[in-house]
């Protein structure tokens, strides 16, 4: 009697190539997964306003750094840092100037910058959003929330207002304590013009 032997075909393994197109091809989905790095472009700018015996001015800070990751479609990743040098707001007025700079205001020898960190994210409806974050400022830490317009495009532009309260920082204590002088409130607007980070 004759016994038949058929061959058994196994699969083959993938070839060094292959494996090596695939893992690019994942690390590749990888990284295209992750929401867009940005850093701040000339031409940005930070601003705040208040009141004094109920004269309004208004004042900004000649420079402020700010780095984002932000993607509509990926607010779980979303991210901002502001950092602000407290020495260089103006009010284009010396002597409120001074005044701000002093250790009843900034104190900005002993405390030299303000620091927003924000890593949470909403999306307001339509192309309007807000950050929920964390201010630094003299030696305190609060909640504040800025609200901001979203233009996309190769260059972004964050557009934004936030409110906040300078009492809780001890910004404006003792005499300048009272909210019939000056506001408790500080409402602050930037505009920032964001470039692909290198």
């Amino acid at each position: 009697m004759t016994t038949t032997v058929r061959a058994t075909r196994f699969p083959t393994r993938p070839s060094f190539l292959q494996a090596l197109s695939l893992a690019a091809g994942l690390a590749f989905a990888s990284s295209s997964a992750l929401a867009a790095d940005y850093v701040q472009a000339p031409g940005s700018t930070l601003t705040f306003a208040s009141s004094f015996e109920g004269e309004i001015f208004t004042g900004h800070f000649a420079s402020f750094t700010t780095t984002m990751r932000f993607d509509p479609q990926q607010l779980e990743q979303a991210r901002l840092d502001v950092t602000v040098p407290l020495a260089t707001a103006t009010t284009a007025n010396p002597e409120r100037d001074q005044t701000l700079q002093g250790s009843d205001f900034f104190a900005s020898k002993l405390f030299p910058q303000a620091r927003f960190v924000a890593t949470r994210f909403r999306h307001l409806g339509e192309d309007r959003y807000a950050a929920d974050g964390t201010l630094s400022l003299r030696d305190a830490k609060q909640p504040v929330t800025l609200s901001f317009t979203w233009q996309d495009g190769a260059t972004p532009v964050l557009t934004g207002r936030a409110s906040v309260d300078r009492l809780a920082f001890g910004v404006g204590g003792g005499d300048w304590a009272d909210v019939g002088m000056i506001p408790a409130k500080v409402a602050v607007s930037t505009r920032v013009n964001l470039t692909p980070a290198p």
